[in-house]
């Protein structure tokens, strides 16, 4: 397995919308596996393809509290939510050290394929809902800090600027 690089907001390469995997394949088992030990050692509970410059429909979650239910989503696709919204802080792995509130469904159905190629559902509720969707919104190219207003925005690209200029 292999640790691999996590993509950074605002690197342009996060808002590429992902394509459909058309074969789960040893080479998409792989690229799982690589996800959920990047996504361990980050430490984070979801990790979507776009955010390792794959551009393709996969994510991996993992919110238990033990780290061992790793749950895989190729080709995720959301079914069906509820009319009532909640609002949930979330953070994000491409965007270290910030923390937002995102309003979401408060429940979704899921479907999708498992690592070995079959359909499954999901209704999903609490942090896993909100997981399932913060990650189906990085395969459709969109990263949390979309959902802030354009101050915070604004302050946050201007502090992200300054730590690049510190490091040289």
């Amino acid at each position: 397995m292999t640790v691999l690089d996590i993509l950074h907001f605002p690197d342009s390469r996060l808002h590429q919308v992902a394509k459909p995997v058309s074969q789960v394949d040893d080479r998409i088992r792989q690229l799982v596996s690589d996800m959920a030990e990047t996504m361990y050692a980050a430490p984070g509970i979801g990790l979507a393809a776009t955010q390792v410059n794959v551009h393709e429909r996969i994510i991996v979650i993992d919110v238990s509290e033990e780290r061992d239910e790793l749950r895989v989503f190729i080709n995720p696709e959301i079914t069906a939510s509820s009319e009532d919204c909640k609002l949930f802080e979330e953070g994000c792995l491409s965007v270290p050290g910030v923390y937002a509130e995102v309003e979401r469904p408060d429940r979704v159905s899921v479907r999708a394929l498992d690592e070995n190629g079959k359909t499954f559902v999901v209704n999903a509720d609490g942090l896993l809902s909100v997981c399932v969707q913060h990650e189906i919104d990085h395969l459709n190219g969109r990263v949390m800090v979309q959902y802030l207003s354009r101050l915070k925005q604004s302050r946050l690209r201007a502090r992200i600027a300054k730590a690049e200029r510190e490091l040289g």
